[in-house]
Formats: structure tokens, C-alpha cells, sequence
């Protein structure tokens, strides 16, 4: 017999943002905003168990707490318009386009039933015996004082960092283009799908439209788990001394790989009748414990469970939990029960096959009608242990932010916008953007600062990468930036002297090259006098002044030697300055390397790439030179220079300088004061310092790093650790990392998805939040930033022949892709 849904629908209407129901009770729903899976602690899981039994105990009785977690399959739809003009953007938007995971929505409903209103069960249901409306659902009072407790309950909830947004009635209800909440659990339709109508059949099971259902509940106390707690250790993330927490029933909500809802009721009813029905159960099974040890055992049990509320203050309350699950193919059904089984088993629980009391059950569940739920199929506890089968898990959250950069969350690999330095500075969760980068040989290390640096790139900063490794060279090319390194054919060449486009010639620019050309002259341990500092700032102010009127002299070190030479010793004699003030002979003679001839004279006299200020990205490899005792405190000079004029003279624009493994030789050659300086002053110019270290003892041992880096870094970033597991505490200590990051770090790629290439990373941002993503470079990303010489070696071959390092990789893995085609062909 076919009915027609609005015939028998037990909603009568949805006004004032509440759902009426024909029963009488009034409904409020939230959105529910939960935190992130795997970034909790376990202390943080028992503050949230402890907020939600808080939230229960302020709601009246006869109230219904129905909370419903949707998880459906979606696919990531990819942005080719956006990326259309960037080669790895669009590279990468390719790679992830239509990559499933589950989408989660969570919703609480609040049912308030009227005082006196005759509880349903299996047999008196509103599917079979539909009533109308008692008179107080329509008494302004009763919604009021209805609205006033879910208020309470809602702010509590928000300040244990449950985030509750009261949904609307445009919501609520459907309009040609959307489906509303109530007709989207009768159509088991995703969020914003077109309005369709479906069938709904309770023939065999539940079928709507071409889904068929199952529904498994957690009903029965017998096959319930023995201990409840409101986490339990996910071992895939544990190991023997570190436990991971995660969420007591998250094996029913995200880590569930199917389409699925997870029904909660909590109802909460009048506590002294329930203790006087249990007082009237235990009278009764005492006066039969006699005649069976059954009836001795229960009341022993009810003994124990009214001691317990009364002793405790326990709140008694009625649970019901159930699951249901659909699929197109009818075939998948048993595949799903493996599924659930195999989820409820790592609770500890037994699945329950629904099929007499499906229908009621279902019926239950449309958003409204919770107060008509089958108390038959419900079981007495306390909110305490009711909450502990609550889910508390979502899905990874993008950043709203334009700046970013793009990772993958943990659980499935879908593309995640995070923001590691504008979005947490809004919020004070950090106050300055500098960060450290830690990770081994190895660890993705290379792949992810390449990832990070593009990311800055392409948001219109200026970067600049100290580097001793040669892992930026392709990253460089592709951005057209500037590459500084020193080889024999083409050493390495500046020229402090020519003022680019957007530079001047004003004090920080003078007070710069007089500081190269005192490193050039004196050693570390040589004073320098007051005079010499004078007759330096003289020299310079009159090379400048000689330079405008002679319009066809290069400004180099080479025109400045000779301008010293044959014209400022003139000026000197003059004025007699005397050679134990400035020794002009002495300054001329050790500077003489570094004239045309010298052994030095490429290294100042640059005539190429001397826009460097107004290059967006600049690489310099040091590699070769980092042990030269000349060259790279020279070259050292000639870097600070350049990003100290970036960072004050380009105003608004974000600036990042990047030091590499060169950090070690920076501070050993007497630049730790700059490093220092560095961090404490780059965030006043809107600016950040990015420090990376391959091994975590340089962080233990060098004070420079502990003292300046560390405590200027409030973002910290670490890659695979598992090495130094058994003396990470020391590691812990100087970081001051707590221990939720400890296990998250410990836990870095212990269970990656063996079909994705990919490596975890751990973020820490102000000691506050603590995060797990993964980088997955697409094939045109992993062949741009690879450090594997045998694969550079083979692009940069490949750039050669077709003209470009993007043209290189494209004519590559083109080569690949059919070569793997044709491999499939031959072998089909």
C-alpha cells in the first residue's frame, strides 16, 4: 500500500527556527563545528566528555538530545581556471582532481516533548498512529524557557571549544534548488543536492530510491563494551611507550570508509522517577532472588546502578546508538556489515542487525521526530557513559586565508589550504611568522621547503635562500629567479656598489658596504678606529659624488680602487690626515685581491643580474665556498645586505629569507649577532625567517639556536623522527613541545597508505595548535624539486633539449606515460 510521505510525515511545520512536530515536541538544531581528527590529547578528550555531561544536566526533563553525523563519499573538484597560468598549480590541481574522502556534517537536535506525553515504543509509533498537536506547543512560554536551556547547553559546549551554530529555517525546510535537513534524511541525499522525489520501502530492510540500507544499533546492554572511556589508543599511531588518543567511537564516524549516518540519542528524563521505578524494580527482583541466581545477579546490578546515582550524582538517562548504511549495489551489503563489525569490534561491541523494529527506528531519525524514538530499543545508563559514544571527530578545516599553501590531511589525502603565518597571527595563536624546519635525510625535507618557498613565491613575496645542497635549482629556474653559486667557469660575483632600480643610496646602503669593506680589511681580532670609520664614510660619500659627474665610469669595486688610488689619497694629503689615523696605503694594499688582476676580482665587480633588490626570488649556493675563509664572510656581507634593504625599503610586502644547512657555517664564521638580529627584528617588517636543520643535536648543541631561533620561532615544523625516539624527551624539553606533539611526531608515517606517495610533517604553531599534515607532490611538482642526482641530471637534460625546465619536465613524463601505455598494451 503506497502513502504519500506528506500525508504521514510526523513534522507539522518548522517556525522561529524550531521544527514542530505532530506529536507536540519542539526541536532546535545546531550545526555542529567539532575539533579535528587526530589533533586531540587525551586530556583534551576528557575536557570535551566533561563539557557534554555539563551541557546534558542543564536541559529539562523529557528533553532528547539526537545528534546525527553524516558521512558521505565526496570527491575534490579541482580549480583549472584559477591555476590556468601556473604550470605546477595546474599540475597539482590535476593530481588531486576527483580524489574521495568522506564529507562529514554534524548536527544536534534538541527535542523538548510535552509534559504527560505517552512515550512511543516499537508498537505506538507515529508511522503507524499519527496524533495531533497538544495545546502547549503552541504556548509562547513553554518555547521560550525550551530556548533558554538550549542556549545554556549551547555555551557551554562552545567554551570547551564545540562550536554550535543554531541552523535556520531556510535551512530546516526545502526549496527547488536545495534540500532541507528533514527531506534530506528521507531521500539520503547529500548537502545541497536538487530537490528529487524518492521511494522509501521497509519491505526488506530500508530502500530508498536505488539505496538499499541496513541500520545496526547499539541497544542491548549485553552487547555493549565493558569499560567506556572517552578515548581509547588508536594503534596505528601508538608505539610501546607513546600512546595516541583518539575518540572512543571515531571507528564509527571518519574511519568508517562508507556512506553512513551515526544516530546518538541521549534522553533525558524526570531523575527522581526513574529512581523510583528502579527502587520498585530492585523490591521486586528481591522478593524473587530466592527463586532464580538470574533475578539475584539483576538486582544486584540495580543496586549497584542506584547507589551509584545517588552516592555519585549521576544523572540517569535513556542511550540509544545506531548506524545506518546504504549502497547502490545490493551486492555491497554484506561487504558493509564486514565493515561495521569489524568497527565495533574495536570498541569492544556487538553488531545488531536491525529488521523487525527498523521502520520505527528510522523513522526516529528524521530531524524533529526524536521524541517518537522506540523506547523499547533504548538502555539505562548515565550521561557519563552515554557521552562516551558520542563521536567528537571531524574532517581537516581549509583556512578561509588567501595565503597559503596546499597540503593533504591525514586520513584520506584530500587537499587542504593551510595558512602558517597570517590566519594563526589574526587569531594570537603566534606572534611573530618566523619558523624551523627540522627533519633527516630523507624525511621529505627538500620536497616540502621547495613546496613552501613556491607558495611564498606565488604570493607575491620576496624570497631569498641561503642553500648549501643544490635543492632550489629547479625551483629557480622555473620562477626565473636568480641563481648565485661558485664554480671555477662561472664563480660567484656582486656588485654592493650599483644602485638597482628601487634602491638608494642612503645611510643603510653606506653603513652596509662600509661594513664589507672593513671585513675585507680587518681580521675578527683587528680594532677599528674611530678616524678609519670617518675617513671609510668620506671615501664613499666623494666615490658617489665623483660618480655623477662622470657619467661613463661603471660603479664597481674596480672604479672604487681606482677612485681611492688616484684621487681620495690626494684628498687625504690634503687635509693631512695622518697615516697612523688611516693607513690609505695599508687599506689599498690588502684590498689589492679584489682589483681587476687580483686573485679575488670577479668576486665585487659583478655587471650582470645587478637588479638583485628588485628579484623576487634569489637563490645562493654556498656549498662550495662554505668553508672558503674569504669568499663566505664576504658572500655572507653581501646576503645580509641585500635582505636588511629588502626587509626596511619594500613596504607591505611580505619578505622571507630561507637559511639551509648554512646556518652552522654562518654562525661559525662570526654572523650569529646577525641571525640573532634577524629573528627578533624581521616580524616588525612584515617579514619571516626560516631556518632548516637536518639533525636535531646542532639544535641541542648550539646556543644560538636554542636561545635566539627557537624562542623567535613560534612556528615549528618537524619532519620523520622515529630515529631519535629513544631520546626524544631531550628533544621535547628544548623545544618546549608538549606531550600530544611528542606522540604526533613519534607517530609520523608509521601508517601511510601505501597507494600515495607522501610524507608526513608535524606543525606546531605557538605551542597551541598542534598538527599532523602530508605533502604529495604531483609528478610535475616531484620532478621540479628533486634532489636525487640522477634525476636532476636526466630534467636538466631533457630543459636542454626542449628549451625550458617546464618544457623539460612536461616532454618527460609525456615519454613516461607512454612509455608506461605501451607497456599496458603489450602486456594486455
Amino acid at each position: 500500500m503506497e502513502k504519500w510521505l506528506k500525508d504521514i510525515s510526523p513534522i507539522m511545520d518548522v517556525e522561529h527556527d524550531c521544527i514542530l512536530s505532530k506529536q507536540g515536541d519542539i526541536s532546535v538544531v545546531f550545526r555542529v563545528i567539532l575539533p579535528e581528527i587526530f589533533t586531540q590529547s587525551a586530556e583534551n578528550y576528557e575536557g570535551l566528555h566533561q563539557a557534554l555531561v555539563k551541557a546534558i544536566k542543564v536541559l529539562p526533563a523529557g528533553t532528547v538530545l539526537h545528534k546525527q553525523d553524516w558521512f558521505t563519499r565526496g570527491i575534490y573538484q579541482a580549480d583549472f581556471e584559477q591555476t590556468e597560468d601556473n604550470f605546477l598549480s595546474q599540475a597539482s590541481e590535476r593530481f588531486f582532481n576527483e580524489r574521495p574522502f568522506l564529507e562529514h556534517d554534524c548536527y544536534i537536535i534538541l527535542t523538548k516533548m510535552p509534559t504527560n506525553r505517552k512515550q512511543s515504543s516499537s508498537l505506538l509509533s507515529s508511522l503507524i498512529r499519527p496524533r495531533l498537536v497538544p495545546e502547549q506547543t503552541i504556548q509562547r512560554q513553554a518555547l521560550l524557557d525550551f530556548s533558554e536551556s538550549a542556549g545554556q547547553f549551547q555555551r557551554i559546549l562552545s567554551d570547551a571549544g564545540i562550536g554550535l551554530l543554531r541552523v535556520q529555517e531556510e535551512d530546516l525546510l526545502s526549496d527547488p534548488k536545495k534540500k532541507g535537513l528533514i527531506e534530506r534524511y528521507c531521500s539520503l541525499s547529500g548537502e545541497g543536492e536538487a530537490l528529487l522525489v524518492k521511494d522509501i520501502e521497509f519491505r526488506e530492510g530500508i530502500q530508498i530510491g536505488d539505496r538499499h540500507c541496513q541500520l545496526y544499533s547499539l541497544a542491548d546492554t549485553a552487547d555493549l563494551p565493558a569499560q567506556y572511556s572517552p578515548r581509547i589508543n588508536y594503534e596505528k599511531y601508538s608505539t610501546d611507550r607513546h600512546k595516541y588518543a583518539i575518540g572512543f567511537a571515531a571507528s564509527l564516524g571518519l574511519l568508517l570508509p562508507c556512506d553512513h549516518i551515526y544516530n546518538q540519542y541521549i534522553i533525558v528524563g524526570d531523575a527522581q522517577a526513574t529512581i523510583k521505578k528502579m527502587e520498585s524494580k530492585r523490591l521486586r527482583l528481591q522478593s524473587l532472588s530466592t527463586y532464580s541466581r538470574e533475578n539475584a545477579i539483576a538486582r544486584d546490578a540495580v543496586n549497584d546502578f542506584l547507589n551509584e546515582c545517588i552516592g555519585e550524582q549521576r544523572l540517569p538517562v535513556k542511550a540509544h546508538f545506531n548506524l545506518l548504511l546504504w549502497t547502490e549495489e545490493k551486492e555491497q551489503l554484506k561487504e558493509l556489515k564486514k565493515l561495521v563489525t569489524s568497527a565495533l569490534s574495536k570498541m569492544e561491541a556487538a553488531a545488531k542487525l536491525e529488521t523487525a523494529g527498523t521502520a520505527q527506528i528510522f523513522w526516529a531519525g528524521i530531524p524533529g521526530n526524536a521524541g517518537d524514538f522506540p523506547m523499547n530499543d533504548s538502555f539505562d545508563t548515565f550521561a557519563e557513559q552515554a557521552c562516551c559514544f558520542l563521536n567528537l571527530e571531524t574532517n581537516y578545516r581549509s583556512s578561509d586565508s588567501t595565503f597559503g599553501l596546499r597540503l593533504v590531511d591525514r586520513l584520506s589525502g584530500r587537499p587542504i589550504w593551510v595558512d602558517l603565518s597570517d590566519e594563526p597571527m589574526r587569531k594570537g595563536i603566534i606572534s611573530n611568522r618566523n619558523k624551523c624546519v627540522f627533519g633527516g635525510s630523507g624525511s621529505g625535507k627538500s620536497m616540502l621547503m621547495n613546496h613552501l618557498m613556491r607558495a611564498y613565491y606565488e604570493s607575491g613575496a620576496h624570497c631569498v635562500i641561503v642553500d648549501v645542497g643544490h635543492s632550489y635549482a629547479g625551483l629557480c629556474q622555473l620562477v626565473n629567479g636568480y641563481y648565485f653559486t661558485y664554480n671555477e667557469k662561472s664563480p660567484i660575483c656582486f656588485n654592493p656598489f650599483f644602485i638597482g632600480e628601487g634602491d638608494a643610496l642612503d645611510t643603510e646602503k653606506k653603513e652596509s658596504i662600509k661594513t664589507l669593506l672593513v671585513a675585507l680589511w680587518k681580521k675578527d681580532d683587528e680594532s677599528f678606529r674611530r678616524s678609519e670609520y670617518v675617513a671609510l664614510s668620506n671615501a664613499l660619500h666623494l666615490y658617489f659624488e665623483y660618480l655623477k659627474s662622470r657619467s661613463n665610469i661603471f660603479p664597481c669595486f674596480n672604479s672604487f680602487y681606482e677612485f681611492l688610488k688616484d684621487e681620495y689619497i690626494g684628498v687625504l694629503e690634503k687635509e693631512q690626515v695622518k697615516e697612523k689615523d688611516f693607513d690609505a696605503g695599508n687599506f689599498l694594499y690588502v684590498l689589492r685581491p679584489y682589483y681587476k688582476g687580483g686573485e679575488f676580482d670577479y668576486l665585487l665587480n659583478a655587471t650582470e643580474r645587478l637588479d638583485s633588490f628588485q628579484q623576487r626570488f634569489i637563490v645562493f649556493e654556498l656549498d662550495n665556498i662554505k668553508d672558503h675563509p674569504i669568499l663566505f664572510p664576504v658572500v655572507t656581507l653581501i646576503i645580509m645586505e641585500l635582505f636588511i634593504s629588502k626587509m626596511r625599503k619594500f613596504k607591505g610586502i611580505r619578505k622571507v629569507i630561507t637559511i639551509e644547512e648554512a646556518w652552522k657555517a654562518i654562525a661559525k664564521a662570526g654572523m650569529a649577532e646577525f641571525l640573532k638580529y634577524l629573528y627578533k627584528t624581521v616580524r616588525k617588517f612584515f617579514g619571516e625567517a626560516i631556518v632548516v636543520s637536518q639533525e636535531l643535536d646542532d639544535v641541542i648543541s648550539s646556543p644560538i639556536v636554542k636561545e635566539a631561533i627557537l624562542n623567535n620561532a613560534d612556528c615549528k615544523i618537524l619532519l620523520d623522527m622515529r630515529k631519535f625516539q629513544n631520546k626524544f624527551e631531550q628533544i621535547q624539553s628544548t623545544m618546549g613541545m608538549p606531550d600530544m606533539g611528542k606522540s604526533m611526531v613519534l607517530s609520523l608515517n608509521k601508517a601511510n597508505d601505501p597507494n600515495r606517495k607522501y610524507r608526513e610533517l608535524y606543525v606546531e604553531l605557538g605551542g597551541q595548535l598542534l598538527k599532523v599534515y602530508g605533502y604529495e607532490p604531483s609528478p610535475e611538482e616531484y620532478w621540479a624539486y628533486t634532489t636525487e642526482e640522477k634525476e636532476k641530471v636526466i630534467i636538466v637534460e631533457y630543459a636542454r633539449r626542449h628549451g625550458s625546465y617546464q618544457k623539460g619536465i612536461a616532454a618527460f613524463l609525456k615519454e613516461q606515460q607512454n612509455v608506461h601505455s605501451d607497456v599496458g598494451k603489450n602486456s594486455g
